[in-house]
Order: structure tokens, then C-alpha cells, then sequence
């Protein structure tokens, strides 16, 4: 039986500082999170880097060309009461949610942590020299060559061997495009320009060279290999996707995240096809993203042509049989998998029949209309400099500039949940303990990360308390207990007994 997909998302935002002579992305990244901290919480409570080991392979080895991660420990790094971590990564303001057991909570939490950069921002200009504004923007590229992720997190089975689930993922990850698509004018790739590729799917396809690998900035893979399980390595991994689009549609986040989970459940259970495997991965995954009619086909390594619809039909018919089997219980339950199923079927027909019916719930779809509507009416070429700036704008956080929040994106959240998720962990996983505690004692942590956190509380030596168990922690676990515990001594205390 597949382990629950307890899931989350980490996106690194554009930061963009108007009228500064200096323009270092670190400082100005610094200054939104700092921001914040000093205007929104009570006290800043630092990571613990002493479980991280980002250098770690799955396929047990390092290649020796191979580049870990590195860790930026002397930038600032806080943890925030809904159980979220708020840092500087790469030159970059960072938000990984909290863990989150489904992916319409997870959908919420990815919205809030919009709401969060919203305020740092505000926060942050007020503090700026008149004329100056920083300015936060949610995609992937900035038009020059450099990119930035939108990492998924999903919990698996440690048991399954890592060759099947780089084996029965890939063609997912590749094929999954046609509906997780942020949408791009132009390509960054080298050798391509406007009048190759005028616009396509992806933001991210342009700058994945590899098919397995452990770095995230360099050779990109599209599958991964960092095995860091932030939990009881002996029992699960965590697969840590780096190869999809930061999404302003949350239709599309929610189907993101819950087709993967679907996928990588059934992948646990071993009832994933393993007959759609792309003779060359890295050319094809850049081919469906620059093949905006959906027309184009892919040869697999049984010599079969597919396209990619092709392929996320078989995944969905495959769906099918696994949700008869085994229920939904591991991705959230009854009502949120059918939900899954019933809008994975309807924006594949829809992407078979009437794409452009999908302009309300699909970013690509979404830009390509309104690109083509606005180059029609003032005559341009796509590489016309107004199109970038455009597209740019589409992402733009600021609520008064942003063009995704304008065009009338269905929503799927609620107003009242993601405003509880910007302060609230979710009740459902261990973030629920680590975000408690934060608000009830936070003068006595002395810094948290994702399965432990490290208190002190005066006279004894400092105490780290683990978590390695994502779904320990929760509010029906220990919501008493803290309600009952007016310091983390007592708190400490109870738990020793």
C-alpha cells in the first residue's frame, strides 16, 4: 500500500529593486524577508542546518562532475507560524509551505504564501527612499538566461526501488506540461530565437539538459535525484521535483500536485505504466513545450509515436484501475481524488477538443489569447519588447499590476482559508506542532526545520525534539497538549512522560 503523499511546494520568486543604481538581487531579497519578520512576527526564529545534506544521491553515489547545492547559511532564513520557511536562496525571497496532506490544502497554502510576499513587499517599499520599489514577480525566468524553480515535494516509499520511479515518472513529468504550463514568449534555449520559437508551454523546458542528476541549477535533470527525506530515512524519500512552472492559475497548482500524487501512488504500488518511455527524454520534453497545437508526436523506446495527450491518457486510464484497487485515502481522501480524476478528464478533453475553452484555468492558454489579441491589435512581432514586458506583468504580484489576477483565473481557494494560512499551519501534518509552537513559545526555540526543532528553556541543556514522522504532530495529536502547556518547559515535560 503506497504511503500517504504528504506534499508541498518551494518557489523561489523574481525580485526586481526600480531606481536602485546597485541592483544586488541578495540585498534586495534580504530586505523583503527581513521585512516581514520585524513587521509580522513576534520574533524571528532561525533554520536548523543540522540535518541538511543536500549532497546526497538516491542511486547511492555522486557523479563526479556532480554539484550539491549549496547551503546558504549566513542569509536569512526564518520560520514562520504556519509552519512555512521564508529565505534567501540564490539570490532569490524563497517560501516552502508547510507539509500539507492534500493538494487542495496545499493549493491554499501556495496561494497564502502569494499573500505573504504581497505584504513583504508593501512592507519592504515602505521602508524604500521615495521613488525606489521592490517588486516581486511569481515565474520562472527573467529573460536573460537565468531561471528559478517551482519545487514540488512528495512524500515515497522508501521500499521502491529509485530506477522504477525514474522509469514510470519521467514520461509524466514530460507529458505533464500540457496542463501545468505557465506559458513563455520566446525560448532561452541557445541556437533558438522568437521567429524558432515564438512562444511555448513551459518556462522551465528551456534549461533542463539532463535526464537524472542531483543539481538544481546547473544540468538541471528532469527527475532529481537529492535524496533528503526531511523524515525516518529508513521508512521514506522525498521526491523533490524541480522541473515544473510556478503557477498563477491555482487550478493548475491543484492539478499539478494531485496528478503527481495519483502518479507517485501508484508508482508505490507498482500499477504505473511502464511502456511509455521516450526514446530521448530532454529533446522531447523541450518539443512539447514548444508544440503549442498539441500536434506533435514523440517516439517512445518500444518505436510506438504518441503525442503527449497520448501519454497522460494512458496515466489517467491507469489512474483508473489504481483508484478501483486502492481508494484515494493517500492523496487526501474520496472527494478530493474523484475531484482529481473528474478535472484531469475534463482539461484533457478540453485540450483535445477546445483548448482555448481552458483560458479561464490554464496560464499557457490564458497568455497565448491575450498575446495574440494584443500583437493583432498593434501589429507586432513576437519579439516585440512590449510582448516581454507583457508577459512579464502577467506575473507581477503587486494586486494593482498583476495581470494573472485581472483576467478572471478561476479560483478554487477560499478567501477566508488562504488569510487563516498566512499565520495557521495545517492541522493535518507535523507542521501543526511546529507552527503552535512558534506562536506559544516562541522566546524558548532556539531554531526549527522540517523534522525537529531545538528548544530553550533556561536552566537544562538545549533540547531537540524530532519529527520524523510527517504525520505525527497534528492538531488531533497534540492540540490539547499545547492549549494545556504555558511554557515549553512544561511542554517538554509532558512529552518526556
Amino acid at each position: 500500500m503506497a504511503v500517504h503523499k504528504v506534499l508541498g511546494i518551494e518557489t523561489e520568486f523574481g525580485i526586481l529593486h526600480r531606481n536602485d543604481g546597485e541592483s544586488n538581487p541578495v540585498a534586495a531579497s534580504s530586505m523583503i524577508i527581513n521585512a516581514y519578520v520585524n513587521g509580522f512576527l513576534e520574533r524571528r526564529v532561525g533554520w536548523d542546518f543540522e540535518d541538511e545534506h543536500p549532497g546526497v544521491d538516491a542511486r547511492g553515489f555522486n557523479e563526479f562532475d556532480a554539484l550539491a547545492p549549496e547551503i546558504e547559511t549566513h542569509l536569512v532564513n526564518a520560520v514562520l507560524t504556519n509552519g512555512a520557511r521564508y529565505y534567501v536562496d540564490h539570490a532569490h525571497p524563497e517560501l516552502s509551505t508547510p507539509e500539507c496532506t492534500d493538494a487542495l490544502q496545499c493549493t491554499t497554502y501556495d496561494r497564502a504564501a502569494e499573500e505573504i510576499l504581497i505584504r513583504s513587499m508593501e512592507k519592504a517599499n515602505e521602508l524604500l527612499p521615495e521613488g525606489e520599489e521592490l517588486v516581486i514577480h511569481k515565474n520562472n525566468s527573467d529573460g536573460k538566461g537565468n531561471s528559478y524553480g517551482c519545487h514540488e515535494n512528495y512524500l515515497v516509499d522508501r521500499a521502491v526501488p529509485f530506477g522504477r520511479i525514474v522509469q514510470q515518472i519521467m514520461p509524466f513529468f514530460i507529458s505533464r506540461q500540457v496542463f501545468c504550463g505557465a506559458g513563455k514568449i520566446g525560448s532561452e534555449a541557445p541556437g533558438l530565437t522568437h521567429a524558432d520559437v515564438p512562444f511555448q508551454i513551459t518556462q522551465r523546458a528551456d534549461f533542463f539538459e539532463e535526464e537524472v542528476g542531483l543539481e538544481t541549477t546547473l544540468k538541471r535533470p528532469i527527475v532529481n535525484t537529492r535524496d533528503e527525506p526531511h523524515a525516518d530515512s529508513k521508512k521514506y524519500r522525498r521526491l523533490h521535483v524541480i522541473v515544473g512552472d510556478a503557477n498563477m492559475s491555482e487550478l493548475q497548482t491543484y492539478l499539478k500536485l494531485g496528478t503527481t500524487a495519483i502518479v507517485l501512488a501508484m508508482i508505490d504500488d507498482d500499477m504505473a505504466p511502464d511502456d511509455c518511455v521516450f526514446e530521448t527524454p530532454v529533446q522531447t520534453l523541450r518539443q512539447v513545450s514548444y508544440d503549442i497545437d498539441l500536434a506533435m508526436v514523440h517516439r517512445l523506446v518500444n518505436g510506438q509515436k504518441v503525442s503527449a495527450l497520448d501519454v497522460q491518457w494512458a496515466y489517467y486510464a491507469a489512474a483508473e484501475k489504481w483508484a478501483d484497487r486502492h481508494g484515494f485515502e493517500v492523496v487526501g481522501g474520496e472527494a478530493i481524488g474523484k475531484d482529481l480524476m473528474s478535472r484531469w478528464n475534463e482539461v484533457l478533453v478540453a485540450l483535445e477538443s477546445d483548448p482555448d475553452s481552458l483560458t479561464d484555468s490554464i496560464d499557457w492558454i490564458a497568455k497565448r489569447r491575450l498575446y495574440e489579441g494584443y500583437r493583432s491589435r498593434h501589429d507586432l512581432d513576437w519579439s516585440d519588447p512590449k510582448l516581454a514586458a507583457l508577459d512579464l506583468q502577467y506575473h507581477d504580484l503587486r494586486p494593482d499590476k498583476g495581470l494573472a489576477r485581472r483576467i478572471g483565473l478561476k479560483r478554487i481557494s477560499i478567501d477566508s482559508e488562504v488569510e487563516a494560512a498566512v499565520d495557521s499551519p495545517p492541522p493535518s501534518t507535523r507542521a501543526y506542532f511546529r507552527g503552535r509552537c512558534l506562536e506559544r513559545y516562541p522566546d524558548e526555540i532556539v531554531a526549527a526545520n522540517w523534522d525537529s526543532m531545538v528548544f530553550d528553556v533556561g536552566s537544562d541543556p538545549l533540547r531537540r525534539v524530532p519529527m520524523l514522522e510527517p504525520l505525527r504532530g497534528t492538531a488531533a495529536h497534540v492540540a490539547n497538549l499545547l492549549d494545556e502547556c504555558d511554557n515549553a518547559a512544561e511542554l517538554l515535560r509532558r512529552l518526556g512522560t
